[in-house]
């Protein structure tokens, strides 16, 4: 049975994620930060596991139970917008933590303990980022804080490519999804979201590693 590790699972885009790989007979392991999450993806089929990625303890524990793990296809989805600006106004310095932590610090931290896993199947690894992200396609700065955090979760991303023996790394778009953060004016389905974001990760090559992916179309994007 192959095995799917979905971080960052409690709604939207994890959590879906999570229904579909369980719908298609996957071994699903999911990680949220709440008990009512967490409880949540247990009843629904899912193996759990308690995980905050801002903290370095349970990044630590995170690793521990997991290596001894082949995973065939881990989706960090974790992730945080910060303030909506459509100007350039600078962050204070919370809010700069706050989404430097979940979007960049605990990537640096999860993936180099992730990363052999899927290379011992020979898997994929998808970090969820954004258009938002690519400097080269950008033509404007509303938001300026989360595209910072994005494009740098692209640099970490290549990073981890660079580093990977058998593993496919990509960085994904998933579009703009109605999600908490996409909101309910946004184009896509969240089922239908998890549908291309799958789709993708399956028709994935040598070739694809270290590649910035629209999942609604399949083209490479300009970092």
């Amino acid at each position: 049975m192959s095995t799917a590790l979905i971080i960052g699972a409690s709604r939207g885009i994890g959590q879906e994620l999570a229904k579909h790989y369980l719908a298609d007979g996957w071994r699903v392991i999911a990680t949220a930060r709440k008990a009512e999450d967490l409880a949540s993806l247990l009843a629904a089929g899912c193996e759990v596991l308690p995980l905050d990625i801002t903290q370095a303890a349970d990044c630590a524990q995170f690793g521990l139970k997991l290596k001894d793990e082949k995973i065939h296809v881990a989706i960090l989805n974790a992730g945080l917008y910060g303030p909506q600006t459509d100007a350039l106004v600078a962050p204070d310095g919370k809010a700069f933590d706050d989404v430097m932590h979940v979007n960049v610090l605990g990537a640096m931290r999860l993936l180099p303990v992730v990363l052999p896993l899927v290379d011992q199947a020979g898997g994929k690894l998808a970090v969820i980022s954004s258009i938002m992200a690519s400097i080269g396609e950008r033509s404007n700065s509303a938001g300026w804080l989360y595209r910072a955090s994005k494009a740098a979760l692209n640099s970490v991303l290549k990073d981890v490519s660079l580093s990977a023996r058998e593993a496919v790394c990509v960085a994904l778009h998933p579009g703009w999804v109605k999600t908490a953060m996409g909101g309910a004016g946004a184009a896509l389905e969240v089922a239908d979201s998890a549908s291309a974001i799958r789709r993708t990760i399956a028709g994935l090559e040598a070739s694809d590693n270290g590649a910035f992916i629209n999942t609604e179309d399949g083209s490479r994007l300009g970092w």
